[in-house]
């Protein structure tokens, strides 16, 4: 069986997404493949560009944004490979989509729940946004977790109404690559809060009794012109997710 299907092309030259995030999504789906994670070499640069229909460019573009997320080692003359995989953690300089985060471990997560819907808001993020106290915004819920149906985190994401953003998106793709492709949000930074408390009545979620410990994680996500674009919340299972910080000594 070939690792792409014949239905339909792989690569939508009408569409309004750029070409190289079409190709790096479909390279993402390579690498989630079990021969390529158990060390295949993947396609070389011109078999991908003669399949795909781009130029070289194309490709190197996307495999450079891969490279540098550590999901892909290229060795000259030898091939590229998918990355070592790594266990099931995050840094604290190493924010993006979970979903993203879980591709570059080799670990398959999926939506278990999601929800979208138009909600009032609390002082916390009206504050964050400076809206008024009557404006609602758009709120997305997911419970992501194993493709067994075993949860990992939940979350809750509250957006600016300034992106512009629907409940009509695809909440299925990563989020900042979505935000970024659709409404041109490049996200820069984000201003965290991270601390452990008893799992309380998101149990019955994470299937996890009451009093099981979980990690809560409360960020506040800014674009490149340091605007809020996010608010959002994480209930990690501290069983399935652990938080790392590597820490220098600063200087004398």
């Amino acid at each position: 069986m070939s690792e792409h299907s014949n239905k339909k092309p792989l690569i939508d030259h009408k569409s309004k997404l750029p070409l190289h995030v079409q190709v790096e999504e479909h390279i993402r789906n390579l690498i989630a493949m079990e021969k390529f994670r158990k060390g295949a070499f993947l396609p070389k640069e011109v078999e991908l560009a003669n399949r795909l229909g781009v130029s070289r460019n194309t490709i190197r573009q996307a495999t450079n944004k891969l490279e540098n997320e550590g999901l892909i080692v290229r060795k000259k003359g030898v091939g590229t490979r998918v990355a070592d995989k790594k266990g099931l953690m995050t840094g604290l300089d190493h924010w993006y989509s979970f979903t993203q985060e879980m591709q570059e471990k080799g670990i398959v997560v999926t939506n278990l729940q999601l929800k979208v819907e138009w909600v009032a808001v609390n002082e916390t993020i009206r504050t964050f946004f400076n809206l008024d106290p009557d404006k609602k915004v758009l709120k997305l819920s997911k419970l992501k977790g194993e493709e067994s149906g075993e949860p990992i985190v939940y979350f809750e994401s509250w957006f600016h109404p300034r992106i512009g953003i629907t409940e009509k998106d695809d909440f299925d793709r990563p989020l900042y690559p979505m935000l970024e492709d659709r409404y041109g949000i490049v996200v820069q930074r984000s201003s965290e809060n991270i601390s452990a408390r008893a799992a309380a009545s998101l149990g019955r979620k994470l299937k996890v009794d009451g009093h099981f410990p979980v990690l809560f994680r409360e960020r506040f996500v800014y674009d490149i012109g340091d605007r809020p674009v996010e608010y959002n919340l994480g209930y990690y299972r501290s069983d399935k997710f652990t938080y790392s910080i590597d820490i220098k000594k600063g200087s004398v």
